[in-house]
Formats: C-alpha cells, sequence, structure tokens
C-alpha cells in the first residue's frame, strides 16, 4: 500500500511540474513544443532530455526535492503539498507559544499528537 501512496505523490509533484513548465516557464506563445522544451531546460539549467521528461510527465521519472524547488524558484509557483505543510507548522508555532512551554513534555506531547493526527511523522 506505500507504494501506491508515494507513486500518487510523486505522480502529483510531476504533474505540478509539467503544468509549471507548459504553461508558465515555457507558455504556448514561445512557438513550437520542441523550442519550448529548449527555452524550458536553459531557465531551469537542466538537460534537455530531462525537461522532456518532465514535460510529458513521464511515468519512470521522480522529481527530486532539489528539482522541485528550482521550478518553483523559476515559475513563480508553489507545491500546494508545501503551502500546507507551512500552514500546519505556523499553527503548531501558534499552539506552542500559546501554551507558553510551562511544561515542556506536555508541549512536545502535543505538537506530537496534532502532527500525528495531520498524518506527519516526526522523528527527534
Amino acid at each position: 500500500m506505500p507504494e501506491k501512496a508515494s507513486e500518487k505523490k510523486e505522480m502529483s509533484v510531476a504533474a505540478f511540474c509539467q503544468d509549471a513548465l507548459q504553461n508558465e516557464i515555457a507558455p504556448t506563445s514561445l512557438g513550437r513544443v520542441q523550442a519550448r522544451i529548449v527555452i524550458a531546460a536553459r531557465a531551469l539549467g537542466w538537460s534537455y532530455t530531462r525537461t522532456k521528461d518532465v514535460w510529458y510527465a513521464d511515468p519512470k521519472i521522480s522529481i527530486r526535492g532539489h528539482e522541485l524547488r528550482r521550478v518553483e524558484d523559476v515559475s513563480g509557483l508553489v507545491y500546494e503539498a508545501r503551502q500546507e505543510v507551512q500552514k500546519n507548522d505556523d499553527a503548531i508555532d501558534k499552539a506552542t507559544a500559546l501554551l507558553g512551554g510551562e511544561d515542556a513534555h506536555l508541549v512536545r506531547s502535543i505538537v506530537a499528537a496534532f502532527r500525528s493526527v495531520l498524518g506527519f511523522r516526526h522523528s527527534a
């Protein structure tokens, strides 16, 4: 079962990158697809082949973290899951501040429980 969840995650990242390449980094106004792939490859600093694989969201590829960050930087878009994690981290920070750190163990327990509910695993 974890394999399927991982595949879904990778497909959503691949779909995000594909959309960013095709609509933001090298939009249709720049010409034919082949020329747009070359433009996107230059903008990202990737090889033509790697850019083409992402362009067509080849199911065999896996988008690495630094590649996702590069796509975000160049396109100006932010991957939705990253926004959700940031929003959750902000909520945890606010909750921790409200508790005032009176009991460090209690605060850690509440934060761990909150992360568990949200589906995050935190190893300390």
